[in-house]
């Protein structure tokens, strides 16, 4: 009877991430990761992103992106894959992939009002400099190849790998970048601020004014390039975020299992509460691993550690607060199941250790300076 709760478990957490994610978040990633690979040009990315652009500029662009985005681990995953596809230097791609769900203005704001304008300060300081730090060290560390990037970059500005030239205004190709962001953002806001009946209706509007552009401006095989690519990316990436759910809450069910009365959701949480309390090495790092592990939506995060760890109650030091609340929004474990595919193991592995040991030590400090 407990194996069959355990994998209920399982099915609920998929369920309700299915419920909860899917038509409003990765769908509208998942097509604007797909007009990226089709419509936007390798030297468009190259320029803002590549490895030979001056790091004064790929890295501010890149923290500057994710604030504006504002968005989940999940969600930022196909985004990461189309500009990495597309030839980004690996430090300012991982840049980007921290900055999406960590610089989110709306939940740093949230943890502000909610735990404290210290700790919500704290937060916005350390999550800007952590995702230039975390692309510095990546680009660093795998050196060798952004030498051979470069290049391949020189290669492409040089006019020796050429891409048509499209007639099209550029400002209209802008337009409908911007026009999908509006509908990621305004679809994955929650409904406390904006209520269902005008959600709805704005996203109608603005794919609407999506479907104009696309019949007047674009042409038919442009069109089916871009779901093509769009498919593709659903097809690699959705199923492994199907699974990594499921194992999160399958280990939900377990820990629920071994503290009788507690919800699979947060027993977790209640079962490391005790562990978490100082604002020692040990702890940080220990919240730092949790938060990587467990998957938290975008603004759940501030709940989380609030209630749940007991941040507000006083149970949870201030140190392991802030380190979860560093490594939490951006890895999660279906987050990282899918970052491994696309990056590779290796780079995936040091992507995941310097996230993890970071938060941990910025954690740490800040517990150090607050007491």
């Amino acid at each position: 009877m407990e194996i069959i709760d355990i994998f209920i478990a399982g099915l609920k957490a998929l369920q309700e991430y299915l419920s909860a994610h899917v038509l409003t978040c990765l769908i509208p990633a998942f097509f604007i990761a797909g007009a990226i690979a089709v419509f936007v040009s390798k030297k468009s990315v190259l320029k803002y992103f590549g490895a030979h652009t001056k790091k004064y500029i790929s890295y501010p662009v890149a923290a500057l992106s994710g604030t504006i985005l504002a968005v989940c681990s999940c969600t930022i995953l196909p985004l990461f894959a189309s500009i990495h596809k597309r030839g980004a230097g690996i430090g300012p791609a991982t840049a980007f992939l921290f900055s999406g769900p960590a610089i989110n203005v709306l939940a740093i704001v949230l943890t502000a009002q909610v735990l404290g304008y210290d700790i919500g300060l704290a937060r916005a300081v350390a999550a800007i400099l952590m995702s230039i730090v975390i692309g510095l060290l990546m680009a660093f560390i795998f050196r060798k190849e952004e030498s051979e990037k470069k290049n391949n970059d020189n290669n492409i500005f040089a006019g020796q790998t050429g891409e048509e030239k499209s007639n099209r205004p550029v400002w209209i190709s802008l337009l409908f970048l911007v026009l999908l962001v509006l509908i990621l953002l305004i679809g994955a806001a929650s409904s406390s601020y904006i209520p269902w009946v005008p959600k709805l209706a704005i996203v109608y509007f603005l794919t609407l004014v999506v479907s104009g552009i696309l019949i007047f401006y674009y042409t038919r095989d442009e069109v089916k390039n871009w779901g093509m690519e769009t498919w593709g990316l659903a097809k690699k990436i959705f199923p492994i975020l199907l699974i990594g759910v499921f194992i999160v809450g399958i280990i939900g069910g377990i820990a629920a299992y071994f503290m009788p009365g507690t919800d699979p959701a947060n027993a977790l949480g209640v079962a490391v509460a005790p562990y978490i309390g100082g604002n020692d090495i040990v702890s940080c790092f220990l919240a730092s691993v949790i938060g990587a592990i467990l998957y938290m939506p975008t603004l759940l995060e501030v709940a989380i550690v609030g209630n749940l760890f007991g941040y507000s109650a006083g149970i949870m030091g201030g140190g392991p607060a802030l380190a979860l609340l560093l490594s939490g929004p951006s890895l999660s474990l279906p987050s990282m199941i899918v970052i491994t595919k696309v990056m590779g193991v290796k780079k995936a592995f040091v992507y995941f250790a310097l996230v993890i040991v970071i938060a941990a030590l910025v954690g740490f400090v800040y517990g150090m300076i607050t007491g």
